[in-house]
């Protein structure tokens, strides 16, 4: 074997012997990762293991000085990734115990099927060619199972949020029908479709007489046109009820019921957007006023979290600022005391180090989070009584 030496982030590699590095004073690890001495806290080093789910390492790993050590018991390496998000055992089909049942290939603990070959572990051979599947599973608007499902072998899975009784919300052979669509709001455990008032037919409603509207909800004895009816339940926002209400002849009803949180002549005013995900109004140090918070003297932030005095110096300030990567903010906020403000400038900044994008949470008639939870670094937070990746799933009481 060769011996070779090089630098490697400002520590020396001596030496590779029989494909072992053999590490200088004061690292080790495989590839001598890591410091022997941690000049980090605790709390920081913790702090920058984690996650975007803040989990230290995934729960798959240790942290070392701010960086992850992956379980590797069987030493097979099947564990890996900046934060051990990776987890290729998930890939191990049972009965061959082979990776991706030695049809298809690993990658962050999902398997990636040759062709002829589905399954989540590529178990299952297909014995019609790719085309005849494609065109199996189109749908007549020419989108592979209506862009709802995953086209296996010929025949469309359908993405269904609550399979009950003969089909679920989303069925048809190429997925195409959609009862969701007949709902104002999407409650898994009401028949309420078409605002009770007539009846969904793969997704559109019929709707019965002294009723009309795209989901039956203008009653014929309003006076108002349906157009006149949304204008006013619109207001200036961008949706009815700023989509956190039915419209009812010109008048809105503000979802959820009985909170008064939510409120206003176009439910405008959402006051669970003072809260953090604690549920804490204002960080404690302000009021709530419409959806928005007016702070106490010597507090400041969207949620009132940052103190305008700080006991800290910059050098302290900015070392609990920088990311991973050693940039402060990520290049897109400014450090206070610790703690990253995020750029207003780009209001889908956010995250402990301004490293997330709220435009990557779902969305539901347009709104992220469809307005009843809080973004959290791509993942939707939903607020009590809603559920789905959008929070769009109503779980709680049925509405009046």
């Amino acid at each position: 074997f060769w011996l070779l030496a090089f630098r490697t982030v400002g520590k020396q590699i001596s030496a590779v012997l029989s494909h072992q590095c053999r590490c200088d004073a004061g690292w080790s690890g495989d590839a001598c990762q890591y410091p022997t001495n941690c000049n980090l806290t605790r709390k920081k080093s913790n702090q920058m293991c984690k996650n975007s789910q803040d989990v230290i390492c995934s729960n798959a790993g240790t942290c070392h000085c701010g960086r992850c050590k992956c379980d590797d018991s069987d030493g097979n390496g099947l564990v890996y990734g900046k934060f051990c998000e990776c987890d290729d055992r998930e890939c191990i089909e049972d009965e061959t115990e082979e990776i991706c049942g030695g049809h298809g290939k690993c990658y962050c603990g999902n398997c990636y099927c040759e062709a002829g070959w589905h399954g989540d572990k590529c178990e299952f051979q297909c014995d019609i060619p790719p085309w005849e599947s494609k065109r199996r599973c189109t749908a007549p608007d020419g989108r592979v199972c209506s862009n709802r499902g995953t086209c296996v072998c010929g025949e469309c899975s359908c993405h269904d949020v609550d399979p009950t009784g003969d089909w679920g919300d989303i069925h048809g052979d190429t997925c195409e029908c959609d009862e969701r669509d007949c709902r104002a709001v999407y409650d898994r455990y009401s028949d309420d479709f078409c605002s009770g008032h007539g009846q969904c037919n793969c997704g559109r409603c019929d709707c019965k007489a002294g009723w009309y509207g795209k989901k039956c909800e203008h009653p014929r004895s309003c006076l108002l046109s349906a157009e006149e009816s949304i204008r006013k339940c619109q207001g200036g926002a961008e949706l009815p009820c700023s989509g956190r209400g039915k419209c009812e002849c010109g008048k809105c009803t503000c979802y959820p019921p009985g909170d008064r949180r939510v409120y206003g002549k176009t439910c405008e005013c959402d006051d669970r957007r003072c809260e953090d995900l604690d549920g804490v109004v204002c960080g404690g140090h302000g009021t709530c006023s419409c959806g928005h918070c007016v702070c106490e003297r010597g507090w400041f932030g969207t949620l009132c979290q940052h103190p305008r005095k700080c006991n800290m110096t910059e050098e302290q300030s900015r070392s609990l600022c920088e990311s991973a990567d050693g940039i402060l903010c990520s290049g897109k906020g400014s450090c206070h005391c610790g703690k990253c403000i995020c750029s207003a400038e780009e209001w889908y900044v956010s995250g402990e180090f301004c490293d997330c994008d709220d435009r990557d949470c779902d969305k539901h008639d347009g709104l992220i989070c469809t307005g009843n939870g809080i973004c959290s670094c791509g993942n939707c937070e939903c607020w009590d009584g809603w559920n789905g990746n959008a929070c769009e799933i109503w779980l709680g009481t049925e509405y009046p």
